[in-house]
C-alpha cells in the first residue's frame, strides 16, 4: 500500500526527517508515537503533497505508483486522505456541497458510474445516522465555527464517505471527549478492511486500545527507532522516549 525509503525531508535548510523508511501494507493499521517536533505532522504534510517540504533524497510510493510526481488533488483521487492536525475552514461551503462535488470527483477519476444525486443522499443518510449525527450537520460551512473536536468528527466524517484506501490521521483523538472519541473509534473499527490501511499518529494510547493497530512506530530524532507492539507504549509511559533511544 504505502513503502517511504530513505526519506530526507529539510524545511529552510532544517533537517525534519532523515533516512525515514515505512512501509504499510494492505489492511494493516500502524500508529506512530513521538514527541513533539519529531516529524510527525511533516510526514502526513509529505505524503499529503504539501509544497513546502524540500525532499532531498528517498522514495514514496503508493500502490506501487511514485507519489512525489503526483499532485495532491491526483493523490487523493487514488485513494489517499489525509485528516491533518489543524483543519481548514471553507466559509460559504457547506458539507453537503463539499462532500457531493469530492465523491463525484473520485468516481470520475475512477471512471465510475456518475455519482447521481438520489445515490449520493442514500450513501449520506447512512452514514451520517452511524455518524450520530443529525442531517443540520451537512448544512454548516466545512468546519466554520466548529470546535476543535467538531473538526476531527467532520474529518473522519469525510473519510467515511469518501472511502479511501490510505487514511492518514493526524492526532484525530487530540481534543475529543470520551464520546467522540468512541464515535472515532467506531467509524475506523467499521471501515478496516483486507484492503484499506491506516497511518494513525498520535501522543496518546487511548485511542489505540479502542482500535488495536498491528504496529506502534516510535519516532524519535528524525526516524523510526523501535517498531513493535503494546509493550513499546508501557515503556513510554513508564520511562518516556529518552528510554527507547538508549536501547
Amino acid at each position: 500500500m504505502l513503502k517511504i525509503k530513505n526519506l530526507n525531508i529539510d524545511v529552510n535548510n532544517k533537517i525534519i526527517l532523515n533516512k525515514f523508511c515505512l512501509s504499510i501494507n494492505p489492511g494493516e493499521i500502524h500508529a506512530i508515537m513521538g514527541p513533539n517536533g519529531s516529524g510527525k505532522s511533516t510526514l502526513s504534510y509529505v505524503i499529503a503533497g504539501k509544497k513546502e517540504y524540500n525532499i532531498s533524497q528517498g522514495e514514496i510510493y503508493f500502490k506501487n505508483k511514485n507519489l512525489l510526481y503526483m499532485k495532491p488533488e491526483i493523490r487523493a483521487r487514488e485513494g489517499i486522505f489525509v485528516s491533518f492536525q489543524y483543519p481548514i475552514e471553507i466559509p460559504g461551503v457547506s458539507n453537503d456541497i463539499f462532500l457531493y462535488n469530492s465523491l463525484k470527483a473520485i468516481k470520475k477519476y475512477k471512471e465510475k458510474k456518475e455519482l447521481d444525486r438520489f445515490t449520493y443522499k442514500k450513501i449520506i443518510n447512512e452514514k451520517i445516522k452511524i455518524l450520530e449525527k443529525s442531517k443540520n450537520f451537512l448544512q454548516r460551512f466545512v468546519n466554520v465555527g466548529f470546535s476543535g473536536g467538531e473538526k476531527k468528527i467532520n474529518d473522519i466524517f469525510y473519510m467515511f464517505v469518501l472511502e479511501p484506501e490510505l487514511c492518514i490521521l493526524d492526532e484525530i483523538d487530540s481534543g475529543l471527549d470520551i464520546d467522540a472519541l468512541k464515535i472515532v473509534s467506531k467509524i475506523i473499527n467499521i471501515m478496516k478492511n483486507k484492503k484499506r490501511s491506516f497511518l494513525i499518529i498520535t501522543h496518546y494510547r487511548r485511542i489505540l486500545d479502542y482500535i488495536n493497530p498491528d504496529y506502534i512506530h516510535i519516532l524519535y530524532n528524525k526516524k523510526i527507532i523501535k517498531s513493535g507492539n503494546f509493550s513499546i507504549i508501557s515503556q513510554l509511559e513508564n520511562y518516556g522516549y529518552g528510554s527507547i533511544n538508549a536501547k
